[in-house]
């Protein structure tokens, strides 16, 4: 067939692509998006409620450890959460967080949990908590660790200004001059 000199294939074109799309289904496994052995009424969608122990508030973080827990910062506090249930998470005896409004979470590459709240930071590992001291009273806003392993943190305060911190090996490095960060860190990458 010939329009306007130039000659369609149009046909042969068609084809074509049927042979090579007949080829592929044929030597293609076939995939399979429900397990065809179940009925659909055995496929369970979980909403979790307050009445079966989430309790009040939003969610401002969440984090997952290596051990497979996955970690929610609330304005209420911490929950801990095994896929099953939600659990607060207390501290041991004689230890406590700068706040329960959790602000921010980390886990690091060692498996430290970084909690950021509005009036301080810990880090927990091995259900030991640790408190930066010289970060009570700052909103801790952001969390980060970088390539080398250090964790960097920004915070604010209510009072406008805010800190960039560095812990390295347990030890806190903190800008001394906090005014000159403007209204504070909010965010880090």
């Amino acid at each position: 067939m010939v329009m306007n000199g130039a000659r369609v294939r149009a046909p042969r074109v068609a084809a074509r692509v049927a042979l090579v799309a007949g080829l592929l289904l044929a030597v293609c496994p076939p995939a399979l998006a429900l397990n065809p052995a179940l009925d659909v009424s055995q496929y369970a969608h979980t909403a979790w409620k307050i009445r079966d122990g989430f309790f009040k508030g939003y969610i401002t973080s969440f984090a997952q450890t290596a051990d497979g827990y996955l970690w929610l910062g609330s304005e209420f506090g911490l929950l801990r959460f095994d896929g099953v249930r939600f659990v607060a998470w207390q501290p041991a005896a004689g230890q406590s967080l700068p706040s329960n409004y959790i602000r921010s979470l980390r886990v690091t590459s060692d498996g430290t949990l970084w909690i950021g709240t509005i009036k301080g930071t810990a880090s927990l590992k091995d259900n030991t908590l640790n408190r930066y001291q010289q970060l009570d009273g700052q909103i801790i806003n952001a969390l980060l660790e970088d390539r080398e392993g250090t964790v960097w943190i920004g915070s604010s305060t209510a009072s406008g200004g805010g800190r960039l911190c560095a812990a390295r090996k347990g030890i806190l490095e903190c800008d001394a001059e906090a005014s000159r960060l403007g209204q504070g860190i909010f965010s880090l990458y």
